[in-house]
């Protein structure tokens, strides 16, 4: 079962996936897709500051290194589109941009151990992104398992990244949020993500 240590003074909240069967894409997402963009359109996202706030306590400078929640709203403000990936992280996407929450997402079964650290990345430490070579987190906040960092507020890993083969996942809202969001993303996961949900 897993476990999630939380070693530096921030607020998380974390949830555990099981029974997922991630897709490709899918059709009938299109109408979260459009609520998003509406809402980026017209002014309905949540505030940037308290992601950026998160970074600043760290000393990292949010408009050098944006918070993926903030990366993914400036796409839209630009009138790209929402990218979709899979069923799953499509989610995780709409959810981010709307709250303006950076979300973590980490596939269980390439997760090494069965605790995920949420901790300051030491110097040297670094992964594969996803899409980039690499990332470093020294001195920033990241998720780590046995084998070193997976992820952080603004990159997720190649290692530990969800595909349509991923059963279950970590999910991390790197910010706090309220039981009404829980509910809407444990409902959107076992719709898109036919997974069941458990708050760690």
């Amino acid at each position: 079962m897993l476990t999630v240590r939380n070693v530096l003074d921030i607020e998380l909240v974390t949830l555990e996936l099981r029974e997922l069967e991630v897709t490709e894409p899918r059709d009938d997402f299109e109408l979260e897709v459009k609520r998003a963009t509406q809402a980026v359109r017209h002014g309905g996202v949540g505030d940037t500051a308290p992601a950026r706030a998160l970074y600043r306590q760290f000393g990292i400078d949010p408009t050098r290194m944006r918070p993926s929640s903030e990366a993914l709203l400036r796409r839209l403000k630009k009138g790209e589109p929402l990218p979709r990936i899979n069923s799953l992280v499509d989610v995780a996407n709409a959810m981010s941009v709307q709250l303006q929450v950076p979300v973590g997402l980490y596939d269980l079964g390439k997760v090494a151990g069965d605790e995920l650290v949420v901790r300051l990345g030491a110097e040297g430490e670094s992964y594969t992104g996803i899409g980039k070579e690499s990332v470093n987190v020294a001195g920033r906040i990241c998720v780590a398992d046995a084998e070193g960092p997976i992820g952080n507020p603004t990159s997720d890993s190649a290692r530990t990244m969800i595909k349509t083969d991923t059963e279950r996942a970590a999910w991390i809202y790197f910010l706090p949020v309220n039981d009404e969001t829980i509910d809407r993303t444990a409902e959107l996961i076992a719709v898109f993500g036919r997974g069941l949900v458990r708050v760690l």
